[in-house]
């Protein structure tokens, strides 16, 4: 297990007591997941009725437009307060990078609003911006990436899971059942674009989930809804005249790491090769 600085460690009784419950899902892993899964899709479901949402119908999608992103990080705020996470700079479900080339040196410096130079410019963990560390210096190139999950269609957070706690809908947002997901966080090492985080308090692993409670019922994401300049583009795959649909057919998008073989749903313009 990996667990970051300043996160509540567990002890040895309960480390022992998850490895334990682990190594018994482990050995029963193919019915495991199926019945889980299953549970996981069937405790979704009250939470749309009534609603008229059918999400067999729906095929969910994310655009990013790096080329108007300005790192003004009010995307972050708005998913924190919607969604309740942590209002540290260390846990999230979104987060931006910023991507800085300075003159003579070919790799980017990469920070975020996690950055220690960051965090000490705005004055408190609570508070997001980034610095102007770059003020006086020779830039050749820079842009700002929001990052966040990608919603694979096939997710190796899924296939890692012992007790099947994370599971694809059928309209392909990736989501966590907490009452079974028992924080061993193979998921969040499984994740290839760090977009898992485990919350120390609940003892769970939690990450962006779109908004789930909102786009089934006709709204966006908070993070788009909060973006002055809409460098965040969502919607549905399967309208050809959404958004997202527009978005992917009217620029050359490219997703995040195409080798790993995980088929994201997060669709980038303006990126180099760098963005992993």
């Amino acid at each position: 297990m990996k667990w970051k600085i300043g996160e509540h460690r567990p002890d040895r009784r309960r480390l022992l007591r998850l490895l334990g419950r682990a190594f018994v899902y482990a050995g029963t892993a193919l019915f495991s997941v199926g019945l889980m899964g299953r549970r996981g899709l069937a405790a979704a479901i009250p939470a749309l009725a009534g609603t008229g949402y059918d999400w067999t119908k729906h095929r969910w999608g994310f655009g990013i437009d790096a080329t108007r992103c300005i790192g003004c990080l009010r995307c972050v705020e708005a998913c924190k307060t919607e969604n309740g996470v942590s209002r540290d700079a260390h846990h999230f479900r979104t987060w931006v990078e910023r991507y800085v080339y300075l003159k003579g040196e070919k790799a980017p410096r990469i920070d975020s609003q996690a950055d220690p130079g960051n965090i000490a410019a705005s004055g408190s963990e609570t508070e997001y911006r980034f610095d102007n560390r770059y003020r006086d210096a020779k830039v050749e190139k820079a842009f700002f990436v929001p990052k966040l999950c990608n919603q694979c269609e096939h997710p190796p957070c899924v296939q890692v899971c012992p007790v099947g706690a994370t599971f694809r809908t059928p309209d392909g947002v990736v989501l966590i059942d907490h009452d079974y997901c028992i924080g061993c966080q193979y998921c969040v090492q499984a994740c290839p674009y760090g977009a898992r985080s485990f919350n120390p308090k609940h003892e769970v692993t939690d990450k962006c989930t779109w908004c789930y409670h909102r786009i089934t019922r006709g709204l966006k994401p908070a993070c788009v809804e909060a973006c002055p300049v809409d460098a965040r583009i969502f919607g549905d795959q399967n309208d050809p005249e959404s958004p997202i649909s527009r978005f992917i057919r009217e620029n050359r998008v490219q997703v995040l790491q195409p080798a790993m073989g995980t088929s994201p749903n997060v669709f980038y313009v303006g990126i180099e090769k760098e963005v992993v």
